[in-house]
């Protein structure tokens, strides 16, 4: 066959890390004093379901003060009412001033204002108080404990690490030179048991612009889809090590010659058996070193060693020497 530039695909070997889709390290919304935990590490948990409880005395007691007050504001707002409309049919026989009428309005108006204010910290009460209990906000396991019952707690400090490991992504760092190449359409394999296990296809989900100074990469997340046969994906965790294979097109096209016709030596030679004109006319064998690239299926990308408009033998070179005078046949 004759040696053409071609758009080969180009396998890039990477490592990276299974995370969760959904992880949180959760704390409660008010401070206080542990009294409750229905939660270890390793349990399943439901969305909604109470994991941690505080101590909540004081603003039940706060609760029912403010409720109480809602009341007396709700039975001043009535009596108000009551004598404002007792004064407006008075008005009429003139057996009233009108600016006491007018005075009565006003504190039906103010009487409204305090029940929609007791109204309103009843509520906020009530709300403190719902706060006082911890709820798992999505399916998962708990992952991580880090309180127990006695201690005192505050906004803002874990109390339990929640994961959902029904929903994982791989984290792979891409060296900084293939940031150009890279898209939402490259092709991406993982193999969840190292070298020997079976690949799994996985899309793109994100590719994270930002380059990390020090390993000089920049983050792409890849998401494991079902095989194309249909088989179920393997039981997997959060924090598991993957290997992926990044496939990339070259961006301009290179020699490239059949896998067949490489001759592969020990001590890591590769070469080629290249047909050349002889003095006669004759077509003869001539071993040509290679220096190649990656090559993915049937054809591998030449680096050095061959030129566009070669003619490299592929099948039948098992047996080659150099000079010999060769007999093309299809």
């Amino acid at each position: 066959m004759t040696v053409t530039p071609r758009h080969l695909e180009e396998r890039l070997p990477l490592t990276g890390t299974l995370t969760a889709d959904r992880a949180a390290r959760l704390s409660t919304s008010v401070a206080g004093l542990v009294i409750a935990l229905q939660a270890d590490v390793g349990d399943q948990v439901k969305q909604g379901q109470v994991l941690l409880e505080l101590d909540g005395e004081l603003n039940r007691l706060a609760l029912a003060g403010a409720s109480a007050a809602a009341e007396e504001a709700e039975a001043r707002l009535a009596d108000a009412r009551r004598r404002f409309q007792e004064a407006s049919t008075l008005v009429a026989r003139r057996s009233i001033a009108a600016s006491e009428v007018r005075g009565l309005e006003a504190e039906v108006a103010m009487s409204q204002a305090a029940l929609a204010s007791a109204r309103a910290e009843q509520r906020r009460q009530h709300a403190l108080l719902a706060r006082h209990v911890l709820k798992a906000p999505f399916d998962g396991v708990i992952s991580a404990k880090q309180s127990e019952i006695g201690e005192w707690v505050t906004p803002g400090t874990a109390v339990l690490e929640l994961v959902s490991p029904q929903q994982v992504h791989a984290d792979l760092a891409v060296p900084q030179e293939y940031y150009p190449r890279v898209s939402g359409e490259s092709r991406v394999e993982l193999r969840l048991g190292g070298d020997a296990g079976p690949a799994y296809p996985a899309t793109i989900a994100a590719i994270v612009p930002v380059n990390d100074p020090n390993a000089r990469t920049f983050l792409i997340r890849a998401t494991l889809t079902s095989t194309a046969e249909g088989a179920s994906l393997p039981p997997v965790t959060p924090g598991m090590s993957v290997r992926a294979s990044l496939f990339l097109s070259a961006a301009e096209p290179r020699l490239a010659v059949p896998r067949d016709a490489l001759v592969r030596y020990p001590d890591g030679r590769v070469s080629v058996w290249v047909a050349e004109d002889g003095a006669d006319g004759a077509l003869v064998a001539r071993e040509q070193r290679l220096r190649v690239g990656d090559g993915l299926g049937d054809w591998v990308a030449v680096q050095e060693g061959l030129s566009d408009g070669d003619r490299v033998v592929v099948r039948g070179n098992e047996s080659l020497r150099d000079g010999r005078e060769l007999d093309v046949r299809d």
